[in-house]
Formats: C-alpha cells, structure tokens, sequence
C-alpha cells in the first residue's frame, strides 16, 4: 500500500474559534497582488502597523523574504543540500515554480488563518487561477484580494529594486509585465489606485473594510493611522 494513501486529518484540542475568542478578532488572509513597484509591500506594512496599534494578532507574508527560506531558489539550496536536491525542491521564476510559489504560501497562509491572525500576504501571484485555488482552498469570507493598481508606466518609473531596468535591458527574463503577462482579479474585494493614494492611506482603506466586515472588532473612533 502506498504511503501516500496512509495520511489522516487529525483534529485539533483547541479549535480555531477558541483561538479567535483568545485574540479577540478573526483570521483571515488579506493577499495584496499587482504589479512590481505598485506598492504591495509598503501598504502591507502599513496596514501591519495599524492592526498592530490595535492590538490585532497579524503576520505579513513578502515575496521576496518567502524567497530566501521556504521557497529558496535551486541557488541558495545547492551549497547545503547538494545539487539534486535543490533542482528538484528549489523554486525558480518559470510558470510552474511561480505556480508551487503561491500554492506553497497559500497553504501557509491558510494555517496562520486557522490560528486566528490577520494574515497580510504581498506577492506579485501574476496568474489568476493561483489566487482563486487559494481563495477556494480557504472558508468562504477568510480570502480578502486586494488588488494595487497602478500603470505599467508609474510601477517602472519606480523601479525600487531596479528589476524593470533588468528586464528592459534583457538581463532579467520573464519578468511580469514586460515579457511575462499578468493577470489583474476580475472581481477582488478592494480595488484601490495606488498611483493615487498614498501607503498610508490605502492600507486605511483595508483596515477601515475590515472593520466594516466585522473581521477586527476595533473601535472605529480610535485612530488607525501610522506616524
């Protein structure tokens, strides 16, 4: 019999909703998606910062700092675990790896949920069929898309990493919005302009929509905003 066959759930003693009681506020998974350089990470941080202050258990999930352990590339495995290893469990940008990226975070994702936080996660996720496996993956309402819009042209001229400088100059391949597509939500929870707005007064827009959603029952005369 395979082994693959002899995996049980078990159920936990202390349930997700005896966690919530414990925190005060519910889970839920807030995914930024976008482009690079449309501000995920900046706003993801400020809205951490503002849940914080309200005292709300939360944890933010970044691309890049994901990238460095549990989903490392075959580069930064190699020297410890050997060159098999890493090609076979390290994470490139290729389609298909990009694809395991988020299935891998979406799974994280959904354990900090069922722990009771306010799980922030900023990630490019180009492809529309990986964020709905993670939305259909999780209890109906506990997957908040926030889609950052921002022109190809505003991201670019940004550039904080200097990545669309790369892919221009065809040193980076397969770069998300310039040789490699993507696909913006078709109907995400919030659709904020973040060429338009500051950090700070986006990451107020999801905080406020949180509160509205009865997800963090926070005192809405209590100010959220970040020094």
């Amino acid at each position: 019999m395979s082994k693959e066959t002899e995996i049980t759930w078990h159920d936990h003693t202390v349930d997700r909703a005896q966690r919530e009681q414990l925190n005060g506020h519910q889970g839920c998974v807030v995914w930024f998606t976008g482009l690079s350089g449309c501000g995920k990470s900046t706003v993801a941080n400020a809205l951490e910062q503002m849940l914080h202050a309200h005292g709300v258990h939360s944890y933010l999930l970044d691309g890049d700092n994901v990238r460095h352990g549990l989903n490392a590339s075959p580069a930064l495995l190699a020297p410890r675990h050997g060159h098999e290893f890493a090609e076979r469990f390290g994470l490139s940008f290729s389609a298909s790896d990009r694809e395991e990226n988020i299935r891998r975070i979406g799974a994280v994702a959904g354990l900090f949920c069922d722990a009771g936080l306010v799980t922030l996660a900023a990630f490019v996720s180009p492809y529309r069929r990986d964020r709905e496996a993670i939305r259909q993956a999780l209890p109906a309402g506990d997957f908040w898309e926030v889609f950052l819009n921002a022109p190809l042209e505003v991201c670019e001229s940004r550039d904080p990493k200097g990545l669309y400088k790369k892919a221009r100059a065809g040193e980076l391949k397969g770069f998300t919005g310039i040789d490699d597509p993507y696909e913006p939500p078709v109907d995400p929870e919030l659709l904020l302009d973040s060429s338009q707005a500051t950090p700070i007064e986006l990451a107020q827009a999801v905080f406020d929509r949180l509160v509205q959603a009865g997800k963090i029952p926070v005192d809405t005369e209590k100010s959220g905003a970040v020094e």
